[in-house]
């Protein structure tokens, strides 16, 4: 006799899987004040991309040993902390700069679907994630990130009390990194802040944390993959942000949005910001069915992939605004 194994479908873990690129290379992240200042300004980003982009892209070609490396490229406008013009405006003048700079912008991304993608609460799901690293020494002291809304790469300085009658004042102390090489260089990031009636606004360093995870291609909800790239099929775009999906396919001949791993070249203002996604990036416990699928395609493709979700991101901050 043999015996017969019963399981429930909805039992067995499922993990959907996501088309991966070698290389998501990001072409910009520009506010408001960037797209206001015109068509200009839009042109010396994109002059100044260029030839970092092409550096991307020969690095990225040499690591797969003489294959075709698959890249795309993508551009985050943020739309979350202010709604300025109108798609049907900003969208075609940021292409056409783009073109006349000879790049090719495959995907285009709002921010604000870094914080709810249609009826995903994508930034509460991955703040939901957050594992913080407890400094050497500590005893549990300092609340918890799910309460204050602030991560910490290493042990704050301790918060200076009043003195009991007869005793003395605590001797200051500084902060201190996890893993600092000699010397400390502290981070304390916000996450998000709750306005007085209670509305949560995530912070930029954390929303560029989201970004990165789905560039990654290691964003899940309930196994189903997140921020997945609608096709533009229209002849303009909208003139409402919310009707312009949260992440566009404007090439139908791109390579997959995900990517093992990243490069953006951003102005170099926004250093401070992506020092502080790594800081959130190393503290995310990311879905294990994404990272395991990631670990085998890139093996069977002998494309190294750090362990480190963060080590797979990489910068060119170029100098000016």
């Amino acid at each position: 006799m043999t015996e017969a194994v019963f399981r429930e479908t909805a039992a067995e873990p499922r993990t959907q899987a996501v088309p991966l690129s070698h290389l998501s290379l990001e072409l910009g992240h520009l506010y408001m004040e960037d797209f206001e200042a015109g068509p200009g300004h839009l042109r010396r980003h994109f002059e100044r991309v260029r030839p970092w982009a092409e550096a991307a892209r020969a690095t990225a070609a040499a690591a797969t040993g003489g294959r075709r490396p698959r890249i795309s490229t993508c551009f985050l406008i943020d739309d979350y902390f202010t709604r300025f013009s109108a798609p049907a405006e900003v969208v075609p003048m940021l292409l056409q700069e783009a073109e006349r700079a000879g790049l090719v912008v495959d995907y285009l991304a709002r921010e604000s679907g870094c914080a709810v993608a249609g009826k995903v609460p994508v930034a509460e799901a991955v703040a939901g994630r957050i594992v913080e690293e407890p400094p050497p020494g500590s005893y549990g002291l300092r609340p918890p990130a799910t309460q204050t809304g602030w991560l910490a790469n290493g042990e704050r300085g301790p918060v200076a009390r009043a003195p009991q009658a007869m005793k003395k004042a605590a001797a200051w102390q500084p902060p201190k990194e996890t893993a600092a090489r000699r010397h400390s260089v502290f981070l304390d990031v916000e996450l998000w802040d709750d306005g007085p009636d209670g509305h949560r606004t995530w912070s930029c360093p954390f929303l560029a944390a989201v970004w990165q995870l789905a560039r990654l291609g290691l964003l899940r909800n309930e196994g189903e993959a997140v921020l997945v790239p609608q096709p533009h099929t229209a002849s303009g775009f909208p003139d409402d942000w919310d009707e312009l999906p949260p992440l566009l396919r404007l090439n139908p001949r791109a390579d997959p949005f995900a990517a093992y791993r990243t490069c953006s070249v951003l102005p170099s203002r926004f250093l401070p910001v992506e020092h502080a996604v790594r800081v959130i990036l190393d503290q995310i416990e990311v879905d294990p069915g994404a990272l395991a699928q990631t670990a085998e395609r890139s093996a069977r493709e002998n494309a190294a992939v750090p362990d480190s979700v963060a080590d797979r991101v990489s910068y060119v901050f170029y100098a000016g605004q």
